[in-house]
């Protein structure tokens, strides 16, 4: 899947999974959607080729109604511009950085020569040290420069201030999605904005050394209040070697060298310049420029690798369905109760919910209900194609890790690889007795939050039997992102 494909289907997701729903795209628009999907790729189709096909027909219909995706630009075509103004701003300044000539003398020592190439020298030093850090750390963050570049690169997407309600949700979810899943490669095409504005800035000295050079007649000395003649001409010396050697333009000794030193408010002294500049310019070529431009077309080259195969998280819950929905198939859902048995009224109220969830030939088991207190010692049959699993248990009983934690981590064990598990709360019977005291229902939902949370889950607490629309059904799908896996 290619990027623009990915920005269209995180659009389409974000509208399909947010809480509220967006009253822009409704569950007639989403069955369309899947017909026109399905009429459009074939069964044997990757399951990418479908979420981008089904994506890119969703958001002819969805644009009109936002305008904000109407509006959507990859940030590749974004950001070219910024580029141009970026390279052109470092040229710039390369080219006035005319402190490096003081009264038509080129000081040898003047620091933004040798600060940009101190710097650039740096640079390529941490682009060596820091991947053997970030591996040793197991860590994939760049620099503090990247990373704040490649994040506002990241969230380049444009939206208006919207107030809550409407679409807010959706929109705001679709930016979050975005600037997650396209860091990595806002990371290439920053270091490759940075690799080229460095570049730039290079070109830009030796623009202003060479047009100072045509207009005017320099003179090349040094000053320096703590260097000894020795010491300065050690550091030139060793500085600009290569381009002397590359360039056969031969360096001065010590004592002529000496004879260069300048002292400020006298006249004379110094060199003629046309050498050192020479010398300079073929330095910053080969510190700066070469290496910047090779590292960019690198850069540049991942970024456009990585654009072309953008990687998306399509083992989430909300592709899944459509994964089964182009291979014909339907989600297996088995619920497990712990302490007590499903209501006939809550299986319906469970069903429905499902169905909207997950499609109309969602296919639902019920397994039989374990009694409280015979979690380990109880049968638990889990069927070889279960590809959801819920444990429903009752609000009503107080979350306990030796008796409801050990049932979960037991079903997690039991389940199949790749299938995916929700912690689902029936608060049917609990809002019966409690109904008027909505501060009971509140510190009940928080004691079983701060038990999901130490059994790596997030409880969702309906009444099964008179289950409530909107958007349950893309909070019972949220509640399946965690992978049974990590769930215990």
């Amino acid at each position: 899947m290619d990027e623009r494909s990915a920005l269209a289907a995180t659009a389409l997701e974000a509208f399909e999974s947010a809480e509220p729903r967006s009253p822009s795209w409704s569950d007639a628009d989403r069955a369309w959607a899947d017909r026109v999907g399905l009429d459009s790729a074939s069964a044997e189709a990757p399951l990418d080729a479908f979420v981008a096909v089904r994506a890119r027909h969703a958001l002819q219909r969805l644009s009109p109604r936002e305008p904000v995706l109407a509006r959507l630009a990859l940030p590749s075509q974004r950001g070219g511009r910024w580029t141009v103004v970026a390279v052109a701003l470092a040229f710039v300044v390369g080219l006035l950085a005319d402190h490096l000539a003081d009264s038509r003398r080129i000081n040898l020592l003047a620091p933004p020569m040798w600060g940009v190439l101190a710097w650039n020298l740096l640079v390529y030093l941490g682009l060596l040290i820091f991947p053997l850090l970030r591996l040793a750390r197991r860590q994939s963050e760049r620099g503090p420069i990247v990373r704040g570049l490649a994040g506002r690169i990241a969230r380049r997407i444009r939206l208006p201030r919207l107030a809550a309600g409407g679409s807010a949700a959706a929109l705001h979810r679709f930016a979050a999605l975005w600037a997650e899943r396209g860091r990595a490669l806002a990371t290439r095409r920053a270091e490759t904005l940075l690799h080229v504005a460095a570049a730039a800035l290079a070109l830009g000295l030796i623009a202003g050394l060479y047009l100072r050079g045509l207009v005017f007649d320099y003179r090349a000395g040094w000053q320096s209040t703590f260097l000894t003649p020795e010491a300065a001409h050690a550091i030139v010396s060793t500085a600009l070697a290569p381009a002397s050697r590359l360039s056969g333009i031969a360096l001065p000794d010590v004592a002529a060298f000496a004879a260069m030193r300048t002292v400020e408010g006298q006249a004379g002294g110094g060199a003629p310049a046309a050498a050192w500049i020479h010398l300079l310019a073929l330095t910053l070529v080969l510190v700066v420029l070469l290496p910047r431009v090779l590292l960019a077309l690198v850069a540049q080259a991942r970024g456009r690798w990585r654009a072309a195969r953008f990687p998306m998280p399509l083992e989430q819950p909300y592709y899944q369905r459509l994964a089964r929905l182009q291979r014909g198939g339907a989600a297996q859902v088995v619920v497990f109760p712990y302490g007590g048995a499903v209501s006939p009224q809550a299986a319906l109220g469970l069903r429905a919910l499902l169905a909207d969830a997950f499609g109309p030939r969602v296919a639902l088991d019920v397994a039989p209900g374990i009694a409280f207190g015979a979690e380990d010692e109880a049968p638990l049959a889990v069927p070889a194609g279960t590809s959801h699993a819920i444990a429903l248990f009752d609000l009503s009983a107080t979350p306990e890790s030796e008796n409801q934690g050990r049932f979960l981590r037991r079903l997690v064990a039991a389940l199949p690889p790749g299938a995916a598990l929700a912690v689902l709360l029936d608060e049917t019977q609990f809002a019966r007795r409690f109904g008027g005291l909505g501060d009971r229902l509140a510190e009940r939902r928080e004691a079983w939050r701060l038990w999901g949370e130490a059994h790596r889950s997030v409880p969702l607490a309906l009444a099964l039997e008179a289950p409530a629309a909107g958007d349950a059904p893309a909070r019972l799908q949220a509640a399946f992102a965690t992978p049974a896996s990590a769930a215990a």
